[in-house]
């Protein structure tokens, strides 16, 4: 599978800044809905994902050190969501 270059990557990583910026700039984050939060983390969980594959340039790295990065960014997401989701209660 080719990967996409590294421009592509920075611009994909600038339409999802922005989409973030808006979401929380709209103020669709602060209703008490679940769904716009949900999206905002995805967004920074794939932005995340793509800084750590191709601007740290571990995609050829050995698994370990990918799945190090990738567990510490999944697990310290999940905490985000958990503790904006027992904020809601």
């Amino acid at each position: 599978m080719r990967h996409p270059s590294v421009n592509l990557i920075w611009m994909l990583l600038l339409l999802a800044t922005a989409v973030t910026y808006w979401l929380g700039e709209s103020g669709q984050v602060g209703t008490g809905h679940l769904g716009p939060v949900l999206l905002m983390f995805a967004l920074a969980v794939f932005k995340g994902l793509w800084v750590i594959n191709d601007f740290m340039e571990l995609r050829h790295a050995p698994p370990l050190w990918r799945r190090l990065l990738t567990g510490w960014l999944l697990i310290v997401t999940a905490l985000c969501v958990l503790a904006y989701w027992l904020a809601m209660a």
